[in-house]
């Protein structure tokens, strides 16, 4: 695998084209996170009940890490929780980690979601990227996904939230006060991509509101 360094910043089109997604599709949600985020994704999946839309995370973690953090998901949840080291079709009331040090990327094959493994060099100085991540759900779901950015140092993310937020999907920011580092919301904020800001203790009932089609656009 290519070997770069961490502090060169390569945007999504290195590994993944924009190619946004304009028909109907299935509902999808898809959350990024980075500093703090292992506890609050915790938090949030514990409150959520089965029965749900596919959930996909990208959490930066490092190789190795990721296998224990999706059992203690799995464990700490009514949902089904895998780490995506293959192609997997994605199913409701189930939930898919990124693994450490690769992206996940998603398609879709006779409406159905799918999510797989790449390496690839580090995107927006991760791997795996929020951004990569965000923009491969824009690409096969666009308006049908709900896209939560949280809390992060950085901006890894902003790029892949906005082409969902203009592509009319729902985009959720986790707010100041409940971030241990208010920096990927910030920037995600401030490109002008965010529907709704929200506290880390409400954002498992917006998860419900969207599965249940009460989360809608009003711009």
């Amino acid at each position: 695998m290519l070997k770069v360094s961490s502090s060169e910043k390569y945007h999504p089109d290195e590994l993944l084209k924009s190619a946004p997604y304009k028909g109907e599709s299935a509902k999808i949600i898809a959350i990024g996170a980075s500093t703090g985020g292992v506890d609050a994704i915790v938090k949030i999946l514990k409150q959520l009940p089965r029965d749900l839309p596919p959930i996909v995370i990208t959490q930066h973690i490092p190789d190795g890490f990721s296998t224990s953090f999706a059992n203690r998901l799995n464990k700490n949840s009514e949902l089904d929780v895998f780490e995506v080291r293959q192609r997997m079709q994605l199913q409701n009331s189930c939930a898919y980690l990124a693994p450490g040090g690769l992206h996940m990327l998603l398609d879709r094959h006779s409406n159905h979601y799918y999510a797989r493994p790449q390496e690839g060099i580090r995107i927006s100085r991760h791997c795996p990227s929020v951004d990569v991540m965000f923009r491969s759900v824009n690409n096969v779901a666009g308006k049908a996904a709900l896209a939560i950015i949280m809390t992060g140092m950085g901006d890894d993310g902003s790029i892949g939230i906005k082409e969902l937020y203009d592509n009319g999907a729902y985009t959720i920011a986790q707010d100041e006060a409940s971030c241990v580092v208010f920096g990927m919301p910030k920037q995600a904020i401030a490109k002008g991509a965010i529907c709704e800001v929200v506290d880390l203790n409400f954002i498992h009932k917006k998860i419900l509101a969207y599965a249940k089609g009460e989360l809608k656009r009003t711009t």
